[in-house]
């Protein structure tokens, strides 16, 4: 990874005194940036950081080249995602964050509840320390997967979702479905797999990292539920028909995706995930 600037002993050992005397991670990145070090040299510092006062050991990857995401060359409104023109609503670089419009049809949001809600059940996360699946009070919502092709309105989606994207669809996991009601909520993570944690060899022979997600948004509700980006003040409205993605090029803070479910704070959000792997998910 070029950095252009290079990183001292001496900036890592300033970085961490001011993390330990309690300076926030938004204004230390303002005072490096203030003080001419560049966004990318002071993600990669305070990534580190945070890493170790986790107890996580900083492993320094390289950032992936191909990566999965429309073409914006020429900034395009729309793009032809084979069998329907998605909207380009928003963009941004850092993080690798794209909101689609018209994504999802109300009669594909429909048949995918309707199909979803026979079979729901308390939400897990991916359980990292061993490899498997487990409760997590940070997510409080009722979800499902769909085998990939389950039924004709997933594999249509999946095959809209490859072309959208420009990632093979075998690349892809099986299409979860989530329901918020009242007061659910997702807490802020990350979507990679910790390359610390004992279980993560495990999860990643099935498909390797993940390397991106989608967010689709299925029902929208009365009042809250945002997707949120607290590293970038960002929130995305959970508007029907709509999806919000985000790509990340290596398991590391610096990526800033850390993201979140909001709240819900009246009605029913339903959404649809689509979670991307380095190579084929088996």
């Amino acid at each position: 990874m070029s950095l252009s600037q290079e990183i001292s002993p001496e900036l890592r050992e300033w970085v961490a005194a001011q993390l330990a005397a309690g300076h926030s991670v938004p204004n230390l990145r303002a005072s490096m940036r203030a003080a001419g070090w560049h966004d990318n040299v002071a993600d990669v510092v305070l990534g580190e950081i945070e890493a170790r006062a986790a107890g996580i050991a900083a492993v320094a990857e390289p950032p992936r080249k191909n990566m999965p995401g429309p073409d914006l060359s020429g900034s395009p409104l729309y793009i032809d995602a084979g069998d329907r023109r998605v909207q380009v609503l928003q963009t941004m670089r850092h993080p690798r964050v794209i909101v689609f419009g018209d994504l999802v049809s109300d009669d594909e949001c429909e048949a995918l509840i309707a199909a979803a809600r026979l079979r729901l059940a308390r939400s897990l996360t991916v359980e990292t320390q061993t490899g498997g699946e487990a409760l997590n009070v940070d997510r409080t919502s009722d979800g499902m997967f769909f085998e990939r092709g389950e039924n004709a309105v997933v594999a249509r989606l999946e095959q809209r979702i490859a072309a959208l994207l420009q990632w093979p669809l075998e690349f892809g996991e099986g299409l979860q479905i989530l329901r918020y009601s009242p007061g659910a909520q997702y807490r802020p993570h990350f979507d990679y797999f910790d390359p610390g944690e004992p279980g993560t060899p495990t999860i990643l022979r099935r498909g390797g990292q993940r390397v991106a997600t989608l967010v689709m948004y299925l029902q929208e509700p009365e009042q809250g539920g945002g997707t949120t980006f607290p590293d970038v003040g960002l929130e995305v409205a959970p508007k029907r028909g709509t999806g919000v993605f985000f790509s990340y090029d290596r398991p590391e803070p610096a990526t800033r995706t850390l993201h979140g479910g909001a709240p819900v704070l009246a009605g029913e959000k339903w959404v649809a995930t689509k979670w991307l792997r380095e190579r084929e998910f088996i």
